[in-house]
């Protein structure tokens, strides 16, 4: 670490395996408060894995994930989180407000405090005019951006965003890297997975990934300059990451 301030998020010696595959291997990360945090890397390199170990969905196989100093999985930090998964975990047959409000009931928001979070973070991802649809009417950008209001619906201290903006389009994405980026500004720390070159320059710090291994971390001007690259993607390459 590069000063003495605590990891809000620490990852020590974790591997992950399923039967005899190692999806990860040897993983180290203290991720500090107040970031946004990437995890840069192909699909197949183990980022979604790593999100749910941080999240405390899944257990490591060897080592150990902390939150705020506490031992994950735990129960009692779920509400220190807000976990945007990959695959959308809606129901479809709610509408998109129906969907916010069961969320909102379990993240203890009720009354005006709900019903204004579910405003708030509607208008934020662009859906104010179509919360009365059915999910299933949904397109999948559309269904990502529910599932990017419904993360943010308790203004939890960590978001967990797993390739948050994919098929959304470039100026609502440009929208919500501004509010991740202002989210950030009042103490929330954000760790985030992409294989878009692009967003990784957005980032405060990276760690690259591939094939379960953290190939380097470090703020994306470090990474430019450990290489000589002019661009992220040919620093990636450069590093071992071959083609993403």
């Amino acid at each position: 670490m590069e000063s003495s301030t605590a990891p809000v998020l620490s990852a020590h010696q974790v591997s992950k395996s399923f039967a005899d595959k190692t999806i990860l291997n040897d993983i180290r990360l203290a991720i500090k408060p107040a970031e946004i945090f990437g995890l840069l890397g192909p699909s197949g390199s183990g980022k979604t894995t790593l999100v749910k170990l941080l999240a405390g969905i899944d257990v490591p196989t060897t080592g150990e994930i902390r939150l705020l100093g506490t031992l994950l999985p735990n129960r009692s930090m779920l509400q220190q989180i807000g976990y945007m998964a990959q695959s959308d975990a809606l129901y479809n047959e709610l509408t998109a407000r129906e969907n916010m409000e069961f969320f909102a009931a379990l993240y203890g928001l009720k009354g005006r405090r709900g019903r204004d979070r579910i405003a708030e973070t509607a208008e934020l991802v662009g859906l104010s005019e179509h919360l009365s649809k059915k999910a299933w009417q949904y397109s999948g950008g559309m269904k990502r951006r529910l599932s990017l209001a419904i993360a943010l619906l308790h203004e939890p201290p960590v978001l967990l965003l797993d390739e948050p903006t994919v098929g959304i389009d470039p100026v609502l994405r440009r929208s919500i890297w501004a509010e991740l980026k202002t989210l950030t500004g009042k103490g929330t720390t954000v760790v985030l997975t992409t294989h878009v070159m692009d967003e990784a320059d957005k980032c405060d710090r990276l760690a690259m990934i591939r094939d379960g291994h953290i190939l380097a971390e470090g703020s994306p001007e470090a990474l430019l300059e450990q290489t000589g690259s002019d661009q992220i993607e040919d620093a990636f390459i450069q590093l071992g990451g071959g083609n993403s």
